[in-house]
């Protein structure tokens, strides 16, 4: 089942924007091109009860449905946190790249991994950029995140996208070669919290190209329903 979404495709200093059908989503998880810091990441997350896999990079599938752009998202309880992360998307027979937060529930995490990643939604930014335009100079890319805490913004993450795998590596690793399906969309790994991992009242990411000097940003509240037992 597909999710059709409102993108800002931004190619050559033109943004078109029109209504794509998406699907599959896939969640690429320990994507890091460096092991200490994957490892990091793993210690991480056990910190919090979460199992490591067998092997790194691994992919969930999630259901398409879960994509959004919207500005405010509902989740179950107090203990789900945003993960800033660049998404790849590959419509109209080229690759775009945009950038979308792996909204996760930490306490369903610890005991299904798979099924953390499903029962959040999954916000992306409504705007991509050509690949393609940005492909020579990737490693120079770097990616942000902030929180709202105590009612002040308070950085979150913050890292080059040097730490995942390059998009081409990453995608080939997951279909073996270097094309996403068309209509596919990937969630391409994340960086450490700084502080540790948290919930916050709102999320905030920024997808930064110093080369061509502009910014994808998006920012979503979170608002959770009661937990009833």
């Amino acid at each position: 089942m597909t999710k059709a979404l409102t993108i800002r495709f931004m190619k050559g200093g033109h943004a078109d924007e029109r209504e794509v059908a998406i699907a599959p989503v896939i969640v690429a998880g320990w994507t890091g091109r460096d092991e200490a810091a994957v490892r990091k990441h793993v210690k991480e997350l056990e910190e919090l009860g979460v199992r490591a896999p067998s092997a790194t990079p691994v992919f969930y599938r999630v259901s398409s449905q879960r994509l959004t752009t919207s500005k405010s998202i509902e989740v179950v309880g107090e203990h789900s946190s945003g993960e800033v992360e660049f998404v790849l998307l590959q419509s109209g027979g080229e690759l775009w790249v945009g950038l979308g937060s792996d909204h996760t529930d930490r306490a369903v995490e610890a005991y299904d991994v798979a099924i953390s990643k499903e029962v959040c939604e999954k916000p992306i930014a409504a705007a991509f950029w050509s690949f393609a335009e940005v492909e020579k100079h990737w490693d120079q890319l770097t990616l942000r995140s902030f929180i709202v805490e105590d009612n002040k913004r308070v950085p979150y993450q913050e890292c080059a996208v040097t730490t995942m795998l390059a998009p081409r590596v990453l995608i080939e690793r997951f279909v073996g070669y270097p094309d996403l399906p068309e209509g596919a969309l990937m969630y391409c790994g994340t960086s450490p919290a700084i502080g540790g991992i948290r919930p916050a009242p709102e999320f905030q990411g920024e997808l930064h190209d110093p080369v061509l000097g502009r910014t994808i940003a998006f920012r979503y509240a979170i608002h959770a329903l009661p937990q009833v037992s």
